[in-house]
C-alpha cells in the first residue's frame, strides 16, 4: 500500500485551489441533488458523470442498460460501506475506480475525493492502469485525513492537488 504524502505545505491549499481552472459544477451539482433524492443514478445520467470523468470510456459506458445502472447505484446509494459502494460501482462496464470516484463525488461531494493522475502525483504517489480497492480506500482515508487536517473541505484539497501537479508540470517540461 503507496504512502499518500502531501507534496506542498498544507497551508499552501487554499492558494493552490483558488487557482484551479474556473468551470462550472452547477450540472454536476443537480445531478447530484436529484441522485440523493432517488438513491440512484438514471443511465443518462450516469453517462453524463462518467463521460465529464473521461469522454473516452463513453462507449463503454454506454453498454450498461438502464436497470444494472439502477441496481448497481442504488446500492452504492443506500449502503455506508465504503467498500461495497465502491465494488457496486466497478460491476458496472466501463467504471474503474476513477470513474466510481467521482460517481460517488457527484452524489456526495462533502464526503468523496475524485481520484486522478494529478492528485496522485501531488500525494508522491504514481498512477497505475487499474486501482485496486485496498488502494482507493487508503486514497479515501488518505485524502479526509489531510482534509480535515488542513480545515479544508475534500473539494478544495482535490483543486489544490490538481493543481499542484498542475504547476509542477510546467515547471518540469
Amino acid at each position: 500500500m503507496p504512502t499518500f504524502e502531501l507534496r506542498f505545505p498544507p497551508d499552501e491549499i487554499d492558494a493552490l485551489a483558488a487557482r484551479f481552472p474556473g468551470g462550472d459544477d452547477s450540472r454536476l451539482h443537480d445531478v447530484g441533488v436529484a441522485v440523493r433524492a432517488r438513491g440512484y443514478y438514471t443511465r443518462a445520467e450516469f453517462i453524463e458523470v462518467c463521460a465529464w470523468k473521461t469522454v473516452r470510456s463513453r462507449p463503454k459506458i454506454a453498454r450498461n442498460a438502464e436497470a444494472a445502472v439502477v441496481r448497481a447505484t442504488g446500492l452504492a446509494i443506500g449502503t455506508e460501506d465504503e467498500a461495497a459502494r465502491m465494488m457496486a460501482l466497478l460491476g458496472l462496464d466501463g467504471v474503474g475506480v476513477p470513474t466510481a470516484s467521482t460517481l460517488l463525488y457527484c452524489a456526495f461531494p462533502d464526503r468523496y475525493p475524485i481520484l486522478d493522475v494529478r492528485a496522485l502525483e501531488s500525494l508522491g504517489v504514481r498512477p497505475r492502469s487499474q486501482y485496486p480497492l485496498s488502494f482507493w480506500l487508503g486514497y479515501l482515508d488518505a485524502c479526509r485525513e489531510l482534509a480535515q487536517g488542513a480545515g479544508v473541505s475534500l473539494r478544495t484539497l482535490d483543486k489544490a492537488l490538481w493543481q499542484h501537479s498542475k504547476e509542477r508540470s510546467r515547471l518540469d517540461a
